[in-house]
């Protein structure tokens, strides 16, 4: 036994996740912390299992270690620490990651996991830490901070109000916001962006996933994603593996017409994915897909029995940045999925996540009357 796998205290022990059995410990906290909140979302523990094994792809250029806190003897809270050689590549060889977090509104709990998820980092040479990342930053993200009074929607993440205040009593900093919008799918196009979407649709094309060109499909979605994010802060490559394990989980739940693809003159140039808000099956399955709850996903989804919805992935080609046809592009891959949400019978979408500072994105979003109502933060701190 280490010196930090030690009591910290009389009440608080911090083990590491070592086994199969810690896992589940692991996987179990936060029906321990949300017990008492309506707006938690229980996440699929099968699913959960997968994501923290070896078989997620992430792991090819991620380390990790997790912990689960105790207080006489019960878990109370856990925290992961990780090392992302993609993120090193393009943000530093001193910068690492704490993610996971899940907490009681226990001061002396919360330090005992920042002080495990830190001295792991710090050993391997970790001067910046960044997070919460759940793994990456190209998946579950931030703290919320704004929007506790709803749930969250499928892929995003929720939080105990006490978060923020704890993380910045251990001298974390806000590093960067994160928004989600929300809107109605009936929303009328602004007459300006129906003179650009005339003005350029002789050029452009759009068109539906080709299933039957699945892996070329995937690569043309990630080509188009990772040019057009390169500049964003925080940014890291999608990985071939990565992409296509994503598809692989879109492929099974969503129409053709949910990955809308644009092409000007016949080259792919920008694209959007629509998401059927699983979270509205997901809060009355409580983790169990068993011995109903598949059947249940399934005849929900295929029959267009989900009302809210949420476009997780949107990029246009970085050439056509801040350009009268980049408008247009952005325009029609919002547009399209509406039409189609209308179609199923979704009335409302979120449009997340957004960097605060993306003026362009945020001034469209406005024009079009959506409504910024969750805001989600990254921390970081200088060891």
């Amino acid at each position: 036994m280490t010196q930090l796998d030690k009591p910290v205290n009389s009440r608080v022990t911090v083990r590491p996740v070592m086994s199969y059995r810690d896992m589940g410990k692991f996987i179990d906290v936060p029906w321990r912390v949300y017990a008492n909140d309506p707006m938690w979302v229980p996440p699929l523990r099968l699913e959960r299992r997968f994501h923290f094994s070896r078989f997620n792809p992430y792991f090819k250029h991620g380390e990790w270690q997790a912990w689960v806190a105790f207080q006489n003897g019960e878990p109370v809270g856990r925290i992961s620490a990780q090392i992302d050689s993609l993120h090193q590549e393009h943000h530093g060889a001193d910068s690492g990651h704490f993610g996971l977090l899940e907490c009681i509104d226990d001061a002396e709990v919360f330090a005992a996991l920042l002080l495990h998820a830190e001295a792991w980092l710090a050993a391997r040479g970790i001067r910046r830490v960044s997070g919460p990342f759940n793994l990456s930053i190209n998946q579950e993200c931030g703290i919320l901070v704004e929007g506790f009074d709803t749930p969250p929607v499928v892929m995003m993440p929720h939080s105990a109000p006490w978060y923020s205040r704890l993380l910045e009593e251990h001298g974390y900093l806000p590093a960067k916001d994160l928004l989600a919008y929300k809107i109605s799918v009936e929303f009328e196009i602004p007459r300006v962006m129906q003179t650009v979407i005339k003005r350029f649709s002789p050029q452009i094309t759009m068109r539906t996933l080709k299933r039957d060109q699945f892996d070329q499909e995937m690569e043309i979605l990630r080509d188009i994603f990772n040019d057009a994010w390169s500049e964003n802060w925080g940014f890291i490559p999608f990985t071939r593996e990565e992409f296509a394990e994503l598809g692989s989980s879109l492929r099974l739940l969503l129409p053709d017409e949910y990955i809308q693809i644009a092409e000007v003159n016949g080259e792919p140039a920008a694209f959007m994915v629509g998401l059927p808000n699983l979270n509205e099956i997901l809060i009355e399955l409580n983790g169990s897909l068993f011995p109903f709850g598949w059947l249940k996903l399934i005849k929900k989804v295929r029959n267009h029995q989900i009302r809210t919805g949420r476009i997780p992935l949107m990029g246009v080609r970085k050439k056509y940045h801040s350009t009268p046809i980049g408008l247009a592009l952005a325009c029609l891959v919002i547009d399209t999925p509406r039409q189609i949400g209308i179609r199923h019978g979704v009335k409302e979408v979120e449009l997340s996540w957004i960097l605060e500072d993306n003026v362009a994105m945020r001034g469209i979003l406005d024009s079009i009357g959506s409504e910024q109502y969750k805001r989600y933060r990254i921390y970081g701190k200088t060891l």
